[in-house]
């Protein structure tokens, strides 16, 4: 019987291991990007087109390679990070698999040009699906360019795959952001279709943060300094007032690597625990230095997740500096046994006791007399050197009674007039107290309780509210007359660049569900006019939670766009459980529900009410 096990072609087995390697765009921008910080380069360029689906181009001026170098990094398992399995555990670098390039390579049409400093005459190399095209000497600057094209061009169904362009660019600039923030020395550039989208000068860790997420960022955030033998922690968190709805900038590095960390990230919070809001989210960029063999970074595909030889005390080190370090600036309750040496009481006064003060009173004091007055602002009360007269018009004052005589000591009232209110109705009815009816009652402040005729309905209020909201919201943005309030001073909301490319996307529709814009910077927006329901102090949780419902991509279609609109906004603003209403309040959010097109469920699809029939109570009591 003949074999049935067969070697695979080497372009199928880098197609194979390009499914573990290049996902999408930003996988190849990551392992381009972290290939030339290991070539020691201090000046990146990121060029990107069609959301990396036409060009992924990186630009260094690191070391460079030779024509054997260029011509052998494209073959599998080859790299220059290690030599020998014990490397594995002190590892320096980022990439070492030796598998990228042969990957890149063989899904896309790849063009590379290298030189070193010392060379005259630098390579450049073609290679279409792990097919060398050509390969020949060319005139080049020092270090390598990287330009991949036409990803995916050979597997129709992993192109197919990738998402909306809006998607697949918040991916890229999320590994951009990750390789830029853990080398703060690196000045790196980044062009998507022609234009510049970030500028990082080579800076200092914190002027790093600030350039990428721009905003107020340098006022959010307080440092945290940790030195032990285990491990070494820097960084920044942000201040509890500033934390999000979103987990979107969260950063752990450690040994300069970005990694996910769940275990970590519940360390965080339980330092700030009982000083945020429920659901609210930290920002945090910190930076953890540890030995290089305390840790395994071999352990995923991606390399974003490792394992530490000693995680319960990593976990207590870095809650115990982060709760230092919010304590230190004042952010968080703590202890002070530090006094103020000025608050004490002085050594030669310390054994005296208090004087008790002494009042003296003049009974023979007239403030109607003549001589008593003028001998007492005349300096005699120690008022200063200030004299008063008579006036001829107070002198006389006696004058202002002449004409009245004593006998006429009461006033005839009977030819005045008194206003009387109008009396517009009876309090009382026939003897009997006028009852209004109430049809609503309010259960444990999240159930609203109507009788029917056949029984009774029992209304979830948050999702009533929402089914309301959501219905109003999508008819302004259809009809186009969404009603707005001006606010009498502009609202100015900060948010990072990359948060500012969705708003810019999401301006009309937000336009026509009743906010108005008066301009927008590159890091701020200025809002004149927000939507009649909606209060001033909302409008930024209300702007923030929309950002994280998109997230992951804006609907590229209009009416989808709507909806993913009215939808965050109607859960943002919708009445939530626990909250006290008003009769008034209840019959409006019933009578609101059953008036809308479908008043069953809420725009998620959870049921917004049930009704009881009086034969279904009756049978509860039945014996």
């Amino acid at each position: 019987m003949s074999s049935i096990i067969q070697l695979l072609p080497d372009h199928v087995a880098n197609q194979i291991a390009a499914g573990e390697v290049v996902q999408r765009p930003a996988s190849v921008v990551k392992e381009l990007m972290e290939n030339a910080v290991d070539a020691k380069a201090t000046d990146i360029k990121l060029i990107i087109k069609d959301a990396g689906k036409a060009l992924v181009q990186v630009i260094d001026n690191g070391g460079g390679m030779s024509i054997t170098d260029a011509r052998l990094c494209f073959e599998r398992h080859a790299t220059s990070k290690i030599r020998l399995a014990e490397d594995l555990f002190s590892l320096g670098t980022k990439g070492f698999r030796g598998e990228a390039l042969a990957s890149i390579a063989a899904i896309a049409h790849v063009e590379m040009k290298t030189k070193q400093e010392q060379d005259e005459l630098g390579t450049q190399i073609v290679i279409e699906g792990s097919k060398f095209v050509s390969q020949e000497a060319a005139v080049l600057p020092k270090g390598t360019s990287f330009a991949v094209k036409n990803l995916f061009f050979n597997i129709p169904a992993r192109r197919n795959f990738l998402k909306s362009d809006t998607v697949e660019y918040r991916h890229i600039v999320d590994e951009f952001q990750r390789v830029a923030l853990a080398h703060p020395t690196i000045h790196f550039t980044f062009y998507h279709n022609g234009s510049e989208m970030f500028n990082l000068p080579s800076s200092t860790l914190r002027q790093r943060v600030v350039n990428v997420f721009a905003g107020k960022t340098n006022e959010k955030i307080v440092p945290v300094q940790e030195d032990t033998d285990i491990v070494t922690i820097q960084g920044f968190v942000s201040k509890p007032e500033f934390a999000k709805k979103s987990r979107g900038e969260q950063f752990f590095f450690v040994n300069d690597r970005f990694i996910k960390s769940g275990y970590l990230h519940h360390a965080i919070m339980a330092a700030y625990d009982g000083i945020l809001k429920d659901g609210a989210q930290p920002s945090y960029f910190l930076y953890l230095t540890v030995p290089p063999n305390t840790i395994d970074i071999n352990i995923h595909p991606t390399k974003t997740e490792i394992k530490f030889d000693d995680e319960h005390a990593m976990y207590a080190i870095l809650r115990a500096s982060i709760k230092h370090s919010l304590g230190q600036f004042n952010i968080a309750p703590v202890l002070d046994f530090d006094r103020d040496a000025n608050l004490d009481t002085p050594y030669s006064f310390k054994d005296l006791g208090g004087a008790t003060p002494t009042i003296q009173v003049d009974r023979t004091f007239n403030p109607f007399s003549d001589d008593k007055i003028n001998k007492h602002y005349a300096g005699g009360g120690g008022g200063g050197n200030v004299s008063y007269k008579k006036t001829a018009s107070t002198a006389n004052w006696e004058s202002l009674y002449v004409g009245l005589d004593k006998e006429e000591e009461f006033v005839a009232t009977s030819g005045i007039e008194f206003e009387s209110e109008m009396v517009t109705g009876s309090l009382f009815n026939d003897g009997e107290i006028e009852q209004t009816v109430q049809n609503t009652y309010q259960i444990h402040r999240k159930y609203i309780v109507s009788p029917i005729k056949s029984g009774m309905v029992i209304v979830d209020q948050q999702r009533a509210h929402q089914r309301v909201l959501y219905e109003q919201f999508l008819t302004n943005m259809t009809v186009n007359q969404a009603s707005s309030q001006q606010l009498l001073f502009p609202l100015e909301l900060y948010f990072s660049t990359t948060e500012m490319e969705l708003i810019a996307d999401l301006k009309l529709s937000l336009v026509n569900t009743g906010f108005i814009f008066d301009d927008s910077y590159g890091e701020h927006v200025v809002i004149n006019g927000i939507p009649v329901n909606v209060v001033e102090s909302e409008v930024s949780i209300l702007l923030e939670q929309l950002l994280s419902d998109l997230q992951d991509g804006i609907p590229e279609n209009s009416f989808s766009q709507n909806d993913s609109i009215a939808k965050s906004m109607s859960r943002s603003l919708a009445v939530k459980t626990g909250t006290s209403l008003t009769i008034k309040e209840q019959e409006n959010l019933v009578n609101g529900l059953f008036a809308c097109k479908e008043p069953n469920v809420s725009p998620f699809q959870k049921p917004t009410f049930i009704t009881m029939r009086v034969e279904d109570i009756d049978k509860k009591f039945a014996v």
